[in-house]
């Protein structure tokens, strides 16, 4: 069971590329009105990045970062330096054509190009909304795991060719989680108490997959720890520990996700659904899917179905 790749899967984590950028001279950039988390890759040079409540911090040829969805922050040829605001009219049609925004004066010294991430709103198991405010990658670190990837995402950006856009889905994705490979081998203390907790806890981790391959089996801690042969002590103190959570709120919490997409993606009935997730009175899923959604699990699904709808 590859946990990451199950929640990153039901939270619905989708990547679009960004704007790409060539700077050269005197040049910064503020950037406030990003869709989704923001990734910047410097491909080329460098630069300085810029958020509030920050020291300024310089980013070199083969950095990456990654920012909370709605983090206003700035990018510049060095700190100081007067920037203006990202003209998002522009961007947005460099984006559709597929050209670079030219920033400063020729010669070209950086590279840099943004990926946008979006995630589904509806599933409460997430990792782009756990992570710190701010995930820097430097080149010695993650050098390894972007240099490939990088390659190939220029390569395909100066070289249209047949299916580009599906070879560009897929890289940008790739991203992510060379991303998150890189920065969760250096082991940050961010990581304890948020779902990302448990990769550094094998006990905690063997109870999740146990979760994961079988949500609908009727878990206790008890029935946890014995299927991972451990004590139930042990489990009830290390669990909360790595993640935040109890096994039995962990448990509900990701039952009622994968409801919830499958009441909105799906036409099962509500009687499946709550089984497909271990309940098996239809009472007392409508009953914890209120206490989590706020709606009844009929009136989730119409109201899930009219958004998608007014989109």
């Amino acid at each position: 069971m590859d946990l990451l790749a199950d929640v990153l899967q039901l939270s619905g984590v989708r990547g679009t590329l960004g704007t790409r950028i060539e700077a050269g001279g005197s040049w910064a950039l503020i950037l406030n009105d990003y869709p989704g988390a923001a990734m910047h890759a410097v491909t080329a040079g460098g630069a300085w990045l810029t958020v509030a409540g920050r020291e300024p911090r310089e980013l070199a040829a083969g950095d990456v970062v990654l920012l909370p969805a709605g983090t206003r922050h700035g990018l510049g040829n060095e700190p100081g330096t007067e920037a203006r605001a990202c003209d998002q009219q522009a961007a947005a049609r460099a984006r559709q054509s597929g050209e670079v925004v030219r920033l400063g004066s020729p010669p070209v010294r950086t590279r840099i190009v943004t990926i946008h991430y979006h995630c589904d709103a509806a599933v409460r198991t997430q990792v782009l909304t756990r992570l710190p405010d701010l995930v820097h990658v430097s080149a010695d670190v993650g050098a390894a795991c972007f240099d490939d990837a990088v390659r190939l995402l220029g390569r395909e950006l100066a070289h249209p060719q047949i299916a580009t856009t599906a070879v560009l889905n897929s890289l940008v994705d790739i991203m992510l989680i060379q991303l998150l490979r890189a920065w969760l081998a250096t082991g940050p203390a961010e990581q304890r108490g948020t779902w990302l907790g448990m990769l550094g806890d094998p006990i905690v981790r063997q109870a999740l997959e146990r979760i994961h391959h079988d949500p609908a089996r009727p878990w206790t801690t008890a029935t946890l720890a014995s299927a991972i042969a451990v004590s139930r002590a042990t489990l009830s103190r290390r669990f909360p520990a790595a993640i935040g959570q109890s096994p039995a709120a962990y448990l509900t919490q990701w039952r009622m996700d994968l409801a919830a997409v499958r009441l909105r993606d799906t036409d099962d009935s509500v009687e499946e659904v709550a089984a497909a997730v271990g309940y098996s009175s239809v009472p007392a899923f409508s009953r914890a899917f209120t206490r989590t959604h706020d709606q009844a699990p009929g009136r989730y699904r119409v109201d899930a179905r009219n958004r998608a709808l007014a989109r």
